[in-house]
């Protein structure tokens, strides 16, 4: 998948509005652990997802057998030592013409060049890993990001966001160590066992047996606490996103958590949340403090079972004192990557755990499927038209929109408006195609939503999210967003069409002001005019408003209801009202209900109907009456 440029990854956040799931302040239960039948799926799955990890990552597999050809001379030179440390002994020191200091010297010299070489196998072999794993790693976390990205609306308010933090940063991160240092690892030791093991034989096959004998029982150990420990592995990671989330929550919501005193409720649902990784990580470190001595235990019986036959029956074997101190530390090069094994197999373990993760992540099915090529619409304004259009979210809530007929016609200004939670906005993302209905359809200048390409739909349509989200960046920058390769003057021209240039001017430092994280360095109302300016950069052909305008005092409010009114002419224009004046300017009001369309008309005709727009509109009247008096 070709990684998105960033552009259009600013472009596509700029264009939606970030839907947070629903969740509670309280701690919650501990999630139960999973059943037998499950650690045993996981564990058969253990090969499957390493395999399947290698066949989605391709940068890893290329260039792995130059990776194990330096592994094996790597090997070849260590192995080499032994061998001239027991020629040593038996030729230049205890041989028949006793002490030869040029053998012993060349012997001496040899074993250093092995040596250099061996450090340069080492470190070339590490290189190469680590670079493939680097660009591995990067490619992973782009093509997890942009799937997440490709999600529905309805698939991403399913999961919790610090889940897929969790995957693209914490999930990536361990596969990072793993295949950095677990991956040579396993690679270096198991070709440097395998040779040996062979040398061992050579020198003396009575001993060989009886170290491998003694070694032996360590796989059967490992493969018994497998079956807990990568389960285990799998409540840690699913853990550390769940804290992810409950931390993102608990930063996003300061402002909000202080204003209610909800600081208490948050440390218990926070401490929840920790005190659950806690206890999943210390199921974990059990198996590892398990495995830990398991190495040095067998490697120092088998070194001492090794001496004592050796030096019992190693002259009647043909041993001699050099092949035996040879075996040594044979035995010794064969049993140090069994110490070693309790942090590789520790880290490979969590390793596939993070991996199945991140592969869980893309496995999420992606319901919106972009034509290939797809349709163009034409320019100009353009007409809308939605046919029995259903809609619901996976919460198991029930239909969110049932039954929406609707057609707006080019160049028109239809108003929503409707009690919180009536299905306003989710109409609107449909518009957008950041979900397609559950039936029914959305017709786009007598083009089928569906149909239409990408770039024509982002070109076509384009919604002003209610928080007006900004990135942390200077204003300038977040207006160029709107369009790709947009120049300084097009951003200006942009501000001076919606006769905002006075307020930039009073601003600090213009179009240079750094907007901060989120925009929270400007007003509610600044972050709107910039979200309007980045809107009239981008040009649409269809323009949905999600306005906000509650939270802002009279002068901003009349500046952005001038600023909207210009961005709308000449365009296709859906408001959702929250203030109602928008809807008297509209040519027709569409009033939205538990989900359905009950009224339908121009604001006199509804206010004369008497109906649900006119509670609506006395209601919002007395609001306004309100806040004029005090």
């Amino acid at each position: 998948m070709t990684p998105p440029h960033r552009s259009e990854e600013a472009l596509a956040l700029a264009r939606a509005e970030e839907v947070a799931p629903p969740s509670t302040l309280d701690g919650g239960p501990p999630t139960e652990p999973p059943r037998a039948e499950e650690r045993s799926v996981r564990v058969e799955g253990a090969w499957h997802v390493l395999r399947r990890g290698l066949r989605e990552s391709p940068e890893l597999r290329a260039g792995l057998g130059f990776t194990v050809i330096l592994a094996l001379a790597n090997a070849i030179g260590r192995l080499i030592l032994p061998v001239l440390i027991g020629f040593t002994l038996d030729r230049g020191l205890l041989g028949p013409e006793g002490f030869r200091p040029g053998l012993v010297a060349s012997a001496c010299a040899v074993a250093a060049i092995v040596v250099a070489g061996v450090y340069v196998a080492g470190r070339a072999a590490y290189i190469r890993l680590v670079r493939a794993s680097e660009t591995a790693l990067r490619n992973l976390r782009v093509r997890a990001f942009a799937h997440i990205h490709d999600l529905s609306i309805a698939e991403q308010t399913a999961e919790k966001r610090g889940a897929f933090v969790a995957r693209v940063t914490a999930d990536v991160d361990i596969l990072g160590q793993f295949m950095e240092w677990g991956a040579i690892s396993w690679i270096t030791s198991g070709i440097l066992m395998a040779g040996t093991a062979v040398l061992m034989f050579v020198y003396s096959w009575q001993l060989a047996l009886l170290t491998l004998v003694i070694v032996a029982p360590i796989a059967f150990v490992m493969r018994v606490l497998q079956r807990g420990m990568l389960a285990a592995y799998e409540r840690v990671r699913a853990r550390i996103g769940e804290t992810l989330s409950a931390v993102s929550e608990s930063v996003m919501g300061a402002a909000v958590i202080r204003a209610y005193g909800l600081d208490r409720r948050v440390e218990v649902r926070l401490g929840g949340a920790i005190r659950r990784q806690y206890e999943a990580q210390m199921n974990a470190n059990r198996y590892q403090a398990t495995i830990f001595p398991i190495g040095d235990l067998f490697g120092a019986v088998a070194t001492a079972a090794v001496v004592a036959v050796g030096v019992t029956f190693g002259a009647d074997s043909g041993l001699t004192v050099g092949g035996l101190v040879a075996f040594l530390f044979l035995v010794a090069m064969f049993v140090d990557p069994l110490s070693e094994l309790s942090e590789t197999f520790d880290m490979t373990q969590s390793a596939i755990a993070g991996w199945r993760k991140v592969l869980g992540v893309l496995d999420l099915p992606v319901e919106l499927v972009e034509p290939d090529p797809g349709r163009s619409v034409s320019a100009g304004p353009l007409s809308i038209r939605a046919e029995g259009v259903e809609f619901a979210y996976r919460d198991g809530g029930g239909p969110v929109l049932r039954g929406i007929d609707v057609e707006v016609p080019a160049g028109g200004h239809v108003a929503i408006v409707g009690e919180t939670g009536c299905g306003k906005t989710t109409f609107a993302k449909l518009l957008c195609r950041l979900a397609d209905p559950s039936s029914g359809r959305i017709v786009l200048g007598e083009v089928d939503l569906r149909e239409i390409s990408r770039e024509a739909r982002r070109r076509a349509v384009l919604m002003v999210p209610q928080d007006g989200f900004l990135f942390d960046t200077t204003i300038r920058e977040n207006v160029r967003f709107g369009r790709a390769g947009a120049e300084d003057r097009d951003v200006e021209a942009a501000f001076a069409s919606l006769d905002l240039d006075g307020w930039l001017g009073g601003l600090p430092e213009g179009l240079d002001t750094n907007a901060g994280e989120r925009g929270e360095a400007l007003s509610v109302g600044e972050r709107q005019l910039v979200a309007l300016a980045r809107a009239q950069l981008a040009s649409p052909e269809c323009l949905i408003l999600d306005e906000a305008t509650s939270a802002v005092d009279p002068q901003t409010e009349r500046i952005i209801a001038e600023a909207l009114g210009r961005l709308s002419r000449g365009r296709t224009t859906l408001s959702i009202a929250h203030r109602l004046s928008t809807a008297e300017s509209a040519d027709s009001v569409l009033v939205f209900d538990r989900g359905k369309i009950v009224e339908r008309g121009a604001h006199s005709e509804l206010i004369e109907r008497g109906g649900v727009y006119a509670a609506l509109y006395r209601s919002w009247l007395g609001e306004v009456a309100e806040q004029v008096a005090s």
